[in-house]
């Protein structure tokens, strides 16, 4: 068994970044109206800036596979190229089709050589699933590297116009022309961004860090889906799928929107995320007051002092001054914010020889949730 290090990491932010006040400019009014939930959805989660595949007009500016190839890119020079790669583990929450996969249309991009692939679908552990598969390959021997990205393009699913359908139905039912909440909170939460890395089965560079284990945990036998898109959640729990609705429907019911039980999330999310979190440490043996650094996965500063509070709670006594967050600048992207919370801090001047980074993932679609320790070289 080899050791794997993470001996690259890359991001791409596609164009500006986009302020509150600019938001809704971007994304569009429904039914021309400003939105009643913004603000106080904004106050909430505390993002000041997050970037979009959309530039000031409104013009698509990246497919996710594009987006994803400008990260992967940023990885190459004369000492590594785009020749070299054996394996291409890629994990999104937004591909730009159905099928084929999204690894197949990133590595479509490139033109130079047949790669290994492997395509993560989910939401936010779709990352974490992505780098486990490219760790595994160069942990067994089977690979000596491994290119893994995380990426998502959220703005596309936001707009405006994918809502007008829904909001002319309810008028023609004489209802009031509002979407829901579960439809509405997501898009004043959501970001787009890329992000990839190079694991490598020796260190190299002026610093690596090395992927000590990975761990990874689903309640989806106790609870039911809380975040959602190609479908609708029924009255027992379970998720109608798109296909048993009439395209007339998928219009009329945005049943393609992404959808969030908010009442769910709130209720599970941290206790679950604790208990798994209490697991993964317990079983490699790690003291949590000895973590340096600690990259944990938040979708709304909503849930910080929360998280904070449990852990304690549970005897997880992180160092206060390890936490290290991003979400106010970069917004929550999803699968990616985890790889892009780690190139930030891994380029910063924050890291020396011998600290460890536990890196912690949470997933609402259903309630799974994905660990990582590294150490730095």
């Amino acid at each position: 068994m080899s050791d794997v290090y993470i001996n690259r990491i890359s991001k791409t932010l596609p164009n500006n970044p986009v302020s509150n006040d600019e938001m809704e400019d971007i994304l569009g009014y429904i039914d021309g109206k400003k939105s009643k939930a913004r603000a106080l959805i904004l106050r909430s989660n505390k993002i000041k800036t997050r970037y979009y595949c959309l530039d000031e007009n409104r013009n698509i500016t990246h497919t996710n596979a594009q987006l994803t190839k400008e990260a992967i890119d940023e990885l190459f020079d004369a000492e590594f190229t785009e020749e070299d790669v054996e394996v291409l583990s890629c994990g999104t929450t937004t591909p730009d089709q159905l099928l084929p996969s999204h690894a197949v249309m990133v590595h479509g991009l490139f033109d130079k050589r047949s790669y290994e692939l492997n395509s993560a679908s989910g939401i936010c552990t779709s990352g974490m699933n992505a780098l486990k598969f490219g760790f595994l390959s160069v942990k067994s021997g089977s690979t000596n590297n491994a290119v893994c990205a995380a990426s998502e393009r959220f703005s596309t699913w936001m707009l405006a116009e994918k809502f007008d359908n829904e909001v002319e139905n309810l008028k023609f039912l004489q209802e009031k022309p509002i979407i829901a909440f579960k439809k509405e909170f997501l898009r004043w939460m959501l970001s787009d961004g890329s992000s990839a890395m190079l694991l490598e089965n020796k260190p190299k560079g002026k610093m690596s860090l090395k992927i000590e284990w990975m761990e990874a945990f689903s309640y989806a036998h106790e609870l039911d889906t809380c975040m959602y898109a190609g479908g609708d959640k029924q009255e027992d729990g379970s998720i109608k799928p798109w296909n048993e609705y009439t395209p007339e429907e998928w219009l009329t019911k945005s049943v393609f929107s992404l959808k969030q039980d908010v009442k769910l999330l709130d209720a599970n999310i941290l206790q679950k995320g604790v208990l798994s979190m209490a697991e993964a440490l317990k079983k490699h043996k790690v003291d949590p007051s000895t973590i340096n650094h600690f990259l944990p996965h938040i979708s709304s500063f909503y849930f910080k002092d929360g998280l904070k509070e449990q852990m304690d709670e549970k005897g997880i006594n992180v160092p206060a001054d390890s936490w290290f967050l991003n979400l106010d600048s970069v917004g929550n992207i999803g699968s990616a914010s985890i790889y892009i919370m780690l190139e930030e801090l891994f380029h910063s001047s924050k890291l020396k020889k011998g600290d460890s980074i536990f890196l912690c993932v949470p997933e609402s679609g259903r309630f799974s949730y994905a660990y990582a320790l590294l150490t730095v070289c």
